[in-house]
């Protein structure tokens, strides 16, 4: 059976409005999430992974940056078209964000159980403190989070990393959201820990169905836990494939190249693999393809052309935004499914 679509991001471009001009910190990009799909975001930093999710949330910051075309659709409700009271009314019920330090997401003058009993009394006009305090506990309890009593009444700093990120999930998952953004989730946790939190993701995902949204920059972090990937560079997205064809088949030579910058343990290598050169500062790049600076296989065309994205696939959704998509004898116009 077909999933249904819970959000669409249409066309959605994000801009910063700086000394030196306007950046496109993201630029006109489209995708959805399904229900209960866990699909990840994937590229280096700066290529606009954070701002597409805080974009989302409503939270990217005005001044200097703002909205400047485009819909995200959450069960066909337009976000951008919400107010900020309004947003506050869908953030932590219909959406809700896990940040990427949790450190500086929880507060570090209130106890444990006043920011999240808080979170549920926000969404739910008439609890009871009581009550809500029992919600509390209960979500701690399902993330994992040994004598969940006792923490309510701890301050962030008394908790390990890991323990606060338990926290923040536990927060993100108390109101019962359609969308969870996990803002590169396990950035500062130990392997261990890491491993733990992608596995308490996975399973609340099962038992919940709610539809994740995964930021990250770590290809292993995708492989265990997503079903498809979007891969980002300098503001667009770049290439588009379920999680198993993106490494057995990738298509734009960006991916291609992180992939090969994976370690794999089963090979010994004196030098790994990496990229030549960096990535472009958002709107330094105005013509051409973003990535033909760094590409290996870049032609004169490549510089002055922006490509489109191209369907690799038609018996499922596969894209790339590359010129070595063409194929001889099929035009241009007809392979080419977006074009900008």
């Amino acid at each position: 059976m077909e999933k249904k679509v819970l959000l669409q991001v249409k066309d959605l471009e994000t801009t910063f409005f700086t000394d030196d001009g306007k950046v496109p910190a993201v630029d006109h990009i489209d995708f959805h999430i399904n229900e209960g799909e866990i699909l990840a975001i994937v590229g280096e930093s700066g290529c606009g992974k954070s701002v597409t999710s805080l974009s989302i949330m409503g939270l990217v910051p005005s001044p200097p940056g703002k909205i400047t075309s485009g819909q995200i659709l959450l069960n066909e409700l337009d976000l951008t078209k919400q107010t900020e009271k309004e947003m506050r009314k869908i953030r932590g019920k219909e959406v809700a964000m896990i940040f990427q330090e949790p450190m500086t997401s929880l507060n570090p003058l209130y106890t444990i159980g006043n920011q999240l009993t808080e979170a549920i009394l926000i969404h739910n006009k008439g609890m009871k403190n009581k009550d809500a305090a029992n919600r509390a506990i209960e979500m701690m309890k399902l993330v994992g989070l040994p004598r969940a009593e006792e923490l309510m009444k701890d301050y962030p700093h008394q908790l390990s990393g890991g323990m606060r990120q338990r926290v923040m999930i536990a927060m993100a998952l108390l109101c019962n959201p359609k969308l969870l953004i996990a803002d590169e989730p396990t950035t500062a946790l130990d392997v261990t820990i890491q491993a733990q939190i992608l596995k308490l993701m996975k399973e609340l995902n099962k038992q919940f169905k709610t539809a994740v949204l995964l930021i990250t920059h770590d290809l292993g972090v995708v492989a265990e836990t997503c079903e498809r990937v979007i891969v980002m560079y300098a503001g667009q997205i770049v290439e588009e494939a379920p999680i198993s064809e993106i490494f057995k088949n990738p298509q734009h030579p960006y991916t291609k190249g992180l992939i090969q910058s994976v370690p794999d343990m089963r090979y010994k290598k004196e030098t790994l693999y990496s990229i030549k050169g960096n990535v472009p500062k958002p709107g330094s790049i105005q013509t051409g393809c973003r990535f033909a600076p760094r590409c290996e296989f870049a032609a004169e065309r490549c510089f002055t052309e922006n490509p489109p994205l191209y369907e690799v696939s038609s018996s499922f959704v596969h894209k790339s935004r590359c010129f070595l998509q063409e194929t001889e004898g099929i035009p241009f116009a007809e392979r080419a499914i977006e074009s900008r």
